[in-house]
């Protein structure tokens, strides 16, 4: 073994307390071990130490009792630093950790003035709780030298405060317990004595998957000291366009009529949560405005792009290509804003749905973020910034790297929609107008694969592409069109692959391997069943979707009329997204307003009229030749 591959330990604790500034270790004193430029497993996970700590959040009364809101920090820590070693934190906050609330969600069913009409709802059901430690961070990293610290949110589980999905107030909880953990907060144990992190480096990386992962967004656009690293995994960057798109009030997928008030309602968990917090509810429903979807200081709070120059740690940022509940949108928007400002960061986009990398892609996964913590946590040179920026899975199972996202090398392609279903590089400006009815009872899926000419939809397509066609990016469409006779504001538009193919279907399919990848302990075995995602065949995708209410042509913020049968210029954008168009498959547009498993649904009858010769469609072309 060369003795540059394998430090001993008084030397890699020196060179650790170096980059890190802690303390070198003195004789006696425990420390870590690193060979391999990675840090080692040398710490008991069955030893460790597990406590509780009640991390006073200064500043923020959000139940408005007159005492400073708390939450709760689960921490489970080598036994080691109650001797003298000193260790980084992995940090995921979640307003999870306790059993969720049936709530109803909103009805989606409305009138043409955009009011709910009667209707059964369906309960809200979002992630079950999670028992303390039953994640693989603990298994993996506490032996290598790390805390686990798990953070229950305001207004869940022991917390105290009120949730209001995305305020500032819930970014404010696990800062605080990034300051108590750098003795800048007040930290209790459940008998009110005062407890201090004196194992604590100071360093803190936060991870987790959708609402766990998008904390760690909100908390890094504070800046606040000792966040090093964030790993958001399918998280929001803005409230805004997980609850509305362009204007339009629009759900989450599989989430129908959900909305702000219906999650807050859903995660307020706390002890006397109604009684608390019944005010906040009300108040959110209130403010959020399920009419005109407009764009107001309420969710101006939830926008965390507005405060990106105040991120300081490196982003470790993961997607899925398929995730239609955390639209890609929330991804790529922060990272188009991390990358403005030379953010040390990483991407990895997966064809999966909402979901996290450790079930896709353990042993690659496992191993890149052990060296992505390793690297901002402990100051080792791991290599892993060394290595391709971006991680992009473009068929099931066949990854590559690439120096960056979107892919280097894209140019804006424009399509254009004609006459007889046409779609091609020639303009056609003579076409001639064509209608559609909205109907507010067909899937969009529905509107795709009918064959022919359909009174609810318009649909324009290429040729057989005569070679692969990728596109890496934000696509956008323009229409020129009007409207009269009914009362929906929306324009949909769907992007579309023709052609028979194997494609992800969303599940998780089981290899039947097991892999151990930590130390187990009563109840964990520190393994995991390998899985891949499972595929079907199909005759078509909608590759990606954009929506637009037409009040909205100008501003977010401010709806204005569209007169009836006038012709207006309408723009906006898709779904981003990396998509491979293989050669003799079709690429489609298809224009419908009604979108019927994500926007209000107004009633039938609102006849809209495109301009296809003055409409285009502009793809982010990578690679590939377009007929």
């Amino acid at each position: 073994m060369h003795p540059w591959r394998a430090l001993s330990v008084p030397l890699a604790a020196l060179l650790v307390a170096t980059l890190t500034g802690t303390q070198p270790a003195t004789a006696g004193t425990p420390a870590i071990k690193i060979e391999n430029n990675a840090t080692q497993p040398i710490f008991s996970r069955a030893d460790a130490i597990q406590q509780t700590v009640f991390v006073e959040v200064a500043g923020t009364d959000s139940d408005h009792d007159g005492v400073n809101d708390r939450v709760a920090v689960d921490i489970l820590r080598p036994k080691e630093t109650d001797q003298g070693l000193k260790v980084p934190v992995i940090m995921e906050a979640s307003p999870y950790y306790a059993p969720g609330n049936d709530v109803a969600n909103h009805p989606v069913d409305v009138d043409e003035n955009g009011v709910p009409l009667p209707a059964m709802t369906a309960l809200s059901a979002k992630l079950d709780a999670a028992g303390p430690f039953d994640s693989y961070y603990d298994n993996y990293f506490v032996p290598r030298g790390y805390a686990v610290a798990l953070v229950e949110n305001l207004g869940s589980a022991r917390a105290t405060g009120c949730p209001t999905s995305g305020g500032r107030n819930e970014t404010a909880g696990p800062k605080a317990a990034i300051d108590w953990l750098n003795g800048r907060a007040k930290g209790f144990d459940a008998a009110g004595n005062p407890v201090e992190a004196t194992w604590s480096t100071g360093k803190v990386g936060m991870i987790g998957v959708s609402y766990n992962g998008t904390l760690p967004n909100a908390v890094a656009a504070t800046g606040v000291r000792g966040l090093e690293t964030i790993v958001p995994i399918a998280a929001i960057s803005s409230w805004y366009d997980y609850y509305r798109a362009n204007g339009g009030v629009l759900a989450p997928g599989g989430f129908q009529g959900e909305d702000l008030d219906v999650l807050a309602k859903y995660v307020l968990t706390r002890q006397n949560g109604q009684e608390a917090c019944g005010d906040v509810m009300d108040e959110l429903t209130a403010t959020q405005d399920r009419i005109t979807g407009d764009y107001s200081p309420l969710w101006n709070e939830r926008n965390y792009l507005n405060d990106v120059r105040k991120v300081k740690a490196s982003v470790f940022l993961v997607h899925g290509l398929n995730d239609w509940n955390v639209k890609t949108k929330q991804f790529a928007q922060w990272w188009y804003a991390l990358s403005k400002r030379d953010v040390p960061r990483k991407i990895w986009l997966h064809q999966g749905t909402h979901m996290s990398p450790f079930n896709l892609r353990t042993a690659e996964w496992l191993r890149q973020l052990h060296g992505w913590f390793d690297h901002w946590l402990y100051g080792i040179d791991s290599g892993i910034m060394r290595e391709p920026q971006a991680d992009v899975e473009g068929t099931v199972g066949q990854w590559a790297q690439y120096p960056s996202w979107p892919l280097p090398g894209s140019a804006t392609v424009p399509l254009y929609p004609g006459s007889g279903s046409t779609l091609g590089l020639v303009p056609r400006p003579r076409s001639a107008p064509e209608t559609f009815v909205d109907q507010n009872v067909r899937t969009a899926e529905n509107l795709v694969e009918a064959v022919g000419a359909d009174p609810n939809r318009l649909a324009y397509t290429t040729g057989a592409l005569p070679a692969d066609v990728r596109i890496s990016g934000t696509p956008t469409v323009s229409v020129r069109a009007s409207f009269k006779a009914g009362a929906s504001p929306y324009l949909t538009a769907l992007l579309v692959d023709y052609g028979t193919d194997v494609r992800p279907n969303g599940t998780l399919v089981s290899t039947g391997q097991t892999y151990c990848y930590g130390q187990g302990v009563p109840g964990d075995t520190g393994c995991t069943l390998l899985r891949t995602l499972g595929t079907s065949t199909t005759a078509y995708k909608i590759v990606t979707r954009g929506w637009l209410d037409v009040r909205n042509r100008h501003r977010l913020d401010r709806s204005e009329p569209v007169k009836a049968g006038k012709e207006y210029s309408f723009s906006w954008d898709f779904q981003p997204t990396d998509y491979l168009f293989k050669k003799g498959h079709r690429l489609g547009l298809v224009i419908i307003s009604t979108d019927y498993d994500y926007t209000l649904r107004y009633p039938a009858g609102t006849q809209v009229t495109v301009s296809p010769g003055k409409s285009a469609l502009r793809l982010p072309v990578v690679l590939g030749r377009l007929p």
